[in-house]
């Protein structure tokens, strides 16, 4: 977004254009790492007497701009809760279009990723997606893998509690083989079992559209992280949105439980 365009983009909460909420930053302070629940999109639509896949589209559209607005600012990782494991409850219609929509993405951004330094890191269970999403979502991977201004951690197929199995399933296995000592095992050690391993936990995580819960995102990464929850449907998330939330969490005292 340029200049002129972030000047006149109007901060629905506050009334303040994003070049206002900017010049409130303390850039010594920004979270390294936000995590995103992207929700809304399906309301947006209806909201709008328009189909979901509008929504859907138009939520794409939004996470384009805040990808955008954190590797500007320096952000060093951004985790998206994109497609959950209970998101293949939704009907077949959908689901086929939201598969479409990651082939689709992997494809078009690719390129832009990995001029602008992002690199893409698909979290989450692979192995159930079609050949052809796994497929163009790996090569975003491999391509982009030596990018790093910004990581992106894209949640497709992901829940936090299945993770979190996963990871005691391979402890045991290597505790039953004689490879590892269950007394050695510690938080550091759980946390390499995760798909998020190496990933620092998320400082801020904003979750739209009204709901107050982590829907099975991110459950062991998150014990210390500050939320921000919003009305705001995902489509209508912008820059000066951001910078709020950002704003949000500068004022806030992190004491670890200390």
């Amino acid at each position: 977004m340029s200049n002129s365009e972030s000047t006149n983009q109007i901060d629905s909460q506050g009334g303040l254009t994003a070049a206002e909420l900017y010049e409130r930053l303390d850039l010594s302070c920004l979270p390294a790492h936000i995590a995103v629940i992207m929700d809304g999109n399906r309301r947006w639509a209806r909201k709008r007497f328009l189909p979901a896949i509008m929504g859907h589209k138009a939520g794409v559209e939004a996470f384009r701009t805040v990808m955008e607005t954190c590797r500007n600012l320096g952000v060093k990782m951004l985790s998206a809760y994109a497609f959950s494991a209970e998101n293949w409850q939704r009907t077949p219609a959908e689901v086929s279009v939201l598969m479409q929509l990651f082939e689709h993405y992997a494809k078009a951004e690719r390129q832009k990723m990995l001029d602008t330094g992002v690199r893409l890191h698909v979290i989450g269970d692979k192995s159930a997606l079609a050949a052809s999403v796994r497929r163009e979502l790996e090569i975003s991977e491999q391509v982009t893998a030596h990018n790093h201004d910004l990581v992106l951690n894209l949640a497709v197929n992901y829940g936090s509690r299945e993770e979190i199995v996963q990871a005691a399933r391979r402890l045991a296995q290597g505790a039953v083989s004689g490879k590892l000592n269950p007394a050695d095992i510690d938080e550091k050690m759980f946390s390499s079992m995760l798909y998020t391993e190496g990933s620092p936990d998320p400082d801020l995580l904003i979750r739209t559209s009204g709901e107050l819960r982590l829907s099975n995102f991110l459950l062991w990464q998150s014990a210390y992280t500050e939320f921000y929850f919003s009305s705001c449907y995902w489509p209508d998330v912008d820059e000066a949105f951001i910078y709020r939330a950002i704003l949000e969490y500068q004022h806030r005292s992190r004491r670890y439980g200390t």
